[in-house]
């Protein structure tokens, strides 16, 4: 555990990081190009560093088990944090491009495993570009879950390119996702929320959840209040506005 007695960054009280250490803009441009190790495929990626408990070292490592939920711009991480104890025995992992933010979430994660053995372990962050090096991380049809939580509205038109739901990039995520499989979106920004919807509704591969469905999805219940972002709508008393879809098969594949 950091020595908080000579680690400013941490606190004293609870051995966490400070966010006001590793704050950075709100955001960043997804379309320039970053220095970031990536991995050249899915193969690639090592499991024993992101979770040594499950995977000892990068010799033994089960590709069996293997990351199903991904967090696309997890901010400060409290959605995985959250995640991690409502699903244990489910592999996770946060995709940050800011280099400081990123390096806050692995820090937090280190200190909460320390002071609390045996949990987290489940849970990850990897500094990366998710708009460009989403095939590098995962196999096709990997993942459960992805979560876009509040993501950078790009509010002028000629940036829309630049958001992080588009027909283009819902190709990608439809190829990752397994059947079945979940999207959350949501935002507090009416315009993006509508764009994030209809993109999803005009694919051929996702459907939207039932109002049934997403009562009895524990995850949906955790959208707007585990993130520092939802937090601070829900203070301000603010609107949000969700969009939650299903992968499906395509229908050449359904028997």
């Amino acid at each position: 555990m950091p020595d908080t007695r000579v680690n400013p960054t941490f606190s004293k009280s609870t051995g966490l990081p400070r966010k006001r250490f590793y704050r950075a803009r709100a955001h960043s441009n997804p379309l320039s190009d970053s220095h970031f190790p990536v991995p050249l495929t899915p193969a690639h990626v090592d499991y024993s560093l992101h979770y040594p408990q499950f995977f000892p070292s990068s010799d033994q490592v089960d590709r069996s088990k293997k990351i199903k939920f991904a967090d696309i711009g997890c901010g400060f991480g409290g959605l995985l944090i959250s995640l991690s104890t409502l699903f244990p025995d489910t592999l996770m992992i946060g995709m940050e491009l800011r280099d400081k933010v990123s390096e806050y979430v692995k820090e937090r994660i280190l200190s909460l495993r320390v002071a609390n053995p045996g949990q987290y372990q489940n849970i990850s962050v990897v500094r990366t570009n998710s708009m460009k090096y989403i095939p590098n991380h995962f196999d096709k049809a990997q993942l459960s879950k992805m979560f876009f939580l509040f993501p950078d509205p790009h509010f002028k038109e000629k940036n829309h390119r630049r958001r992080v739901i588009s027909p283009f990039l819902l190709d990608e995520y439809a190829y990752v996702l397994e059947v079945g499989g979940i999207i959350y979106t949501i935002t507090d920004v009416e315009e993006l929320g509508e764009w994030m919807k209809s993109c999803l509704e005009n694919h051929p591969l996702f459907e939207p959840l039932t109002e049934k469905e997403l009562e009895a999805d524990p995850a949906v219940k955790l959208l707007s209040s585990a993130t520092e972002e939802g937090q601070k709508v829900a203070r301000n008393d603010g609107q949000t506005f969700q969009a939650i879809f299903r992968r499906i098969a395509r229908p050449d594949q359904i028997s």
